[in-house]
């Protein structure tokens, strides 16, 4: 069925993946009365991952100092640069004399000492380390003050309309801070990047393991230990900021992230965190749609060097619904364009799936991309495929 050049295929299904951008546009079963989920914290909210659905929200987009939360925001330029290929984990990261004189949390770091960057995202993820942090970001961008406004740019292109970043680990500055709901956004953002899990939802480590003196790394997020499903993400603590925290938790396919941030201890906080996991876990479950990367349509290029293009899925793709509800009352339409010309960008929008329920009102949509980038095909490569369609035609 052809509709303005744009072929729609309907299923019945789903509840599927949000952009970031639109974490709070659908609230499902969200507690607006007396927020008792977290009384103590200053703000707080909660998200299922991959639809991006909130589930609980309080005071979400006040803007508050995110402390050592601010990693998070590190960690993701950290792990988008190994995915780009900027980056290895093996690569070995010199220690400068400003990152070594960092206060707060640290592991250390003596001035011209080297870590790999594996070994430095352990001491970033597990114990909190400002000196870490910044001689990432001095490896990264080749000063801090460089890294924070890739930090800046990539906050707004992520929807973070509440959050200005100083410095890369958090530790007190005017015109720092972020919000609940932003932190959420990051935090989905980085867990996109499956690897940060092995850092993050480690309780204990060494660090220099082989040396006459090894550095023991123990979580500051206790959950990761004490409550089931727990694999991050990152804490935070100043006598500003008070004690904050966005944690995740995986059950049964779904995964959870809870934010909270100045509550006034870490018993309080991690025992708020837990109530709001419990919530999620006992009244909603997901069913998986799509892996990441997975092909929804093939699409036609013109004059490119490929022919034909499938259009994925940027991140997996699930279905969230109250325990008990019923797949039937929602709808999916996928939308693809018929035809597309080459140059092909992998950021690209090339299609989408529209979800809807049953009266026709959307839900939400999902932007689909292309699998892989498709550079324009020369005169010479145009003319010999234009050559063989037209002898097979005979």
């Amino acid at each position: 069925m052809k509709r303005n050049g744009y072929l729609a295929l309907c299923f019945v299904m789903c509840l599927t993946i949000f952009s970031p951008m639109a974490i709070a546009k659908e609230k499902a079963g969200q507690q607006k009365s007396d927020n008792h989920f977290a009384p103590q914290a200053s703000s707080a909210v909660m998200i299922e991952a991959d639809t991006g659905t909130v589930l609980y929200e309080k005071n979400a987009n006040e803007k508050m100092p995110p402390a050592s939360i601010t990693k998070v925001m590190t960690m993701l330029l950290i792990m988008e640069a190994v995915e780009r290929g900027e980056l290895k984990l093996t690569d070995k990261v010199r220690t400068s004399e400003r990152a070594a004189s960092m206060g707060g949390s640290q592991i250390f770091l003596q001035p011209g000492e080297e870590m790999t960057v594996e070994d430095m995202l352990k001491g970033i993820a597990i114990a909190s380390g400002n000196d870490a942090s910044v001689a990432m970001a001095e490896h990264l961008a080749g000063t801090e003050e460089s890294f924070v406004t890739r930090m800046n740019e990539r906050a707004q292109q992520l929807g973070m309309k509440n959050t200005h970043f100083v410095n890369s680990n958090g530790l007190p500055a005017t015109n720092h801070y972020s919000s609940a709901a932003d932190i959420a956004i990051m935090s989905r953002e980085l867990l996109k990047h499956e690897g940060i899990t092995k850092f993050t939802g480690t309780y204990q480590d060494y660090l220099r393991k082989d040396s006459e003196s090894p550095f023991w790394l123990v979580n500051t997020n206790k959950l990761v230990r004490f409550y089931e499903g727990v694999d991050g993400l990152k804490t935070g603590y100043t006598g500003e900021a008070k004690y904050c925290l966005t944690a995740t938790a995986k059950r049964n396919n779904m995964r959870v992230i809870a934010v909270v941030l100045g509550e006034p201890d870490v018993k309080t906080r991690n025992n708020e965190v837990s109530t709001m996991f419990n919530y999620a876990f006992t009244h909603f479950q997901v069913t998986p749609m799509y892996k990441k990367g997975e092909p929804v349509r093939t699409l036609v290029v013109d004059k490119g060097q490929k022919s034909q293009i499938n259009a994925v899925t940027p991140h997996a793709v699930s279905l969230l619904m109250k325990k008990g509800e019923s797949a039937d009352t929602f709808q999916k339409e996928i939308v693809i364009k018929e035809a597309v010309h080459a140059p092909i960008a992998k950021n690209q929008v090339i299609g989408h799936i529209f979800i809807r329920t049953k009266d026709g009102k959307e839900v939400n949509r999902i932007d689909l991309f292309p699998e892989d980038q498709v550079d324009k095909a020369n005169m010479w490569e145009i003319l010999k495929r234009t050559t063989k369609s037209i002898l097979i035609s005979y």
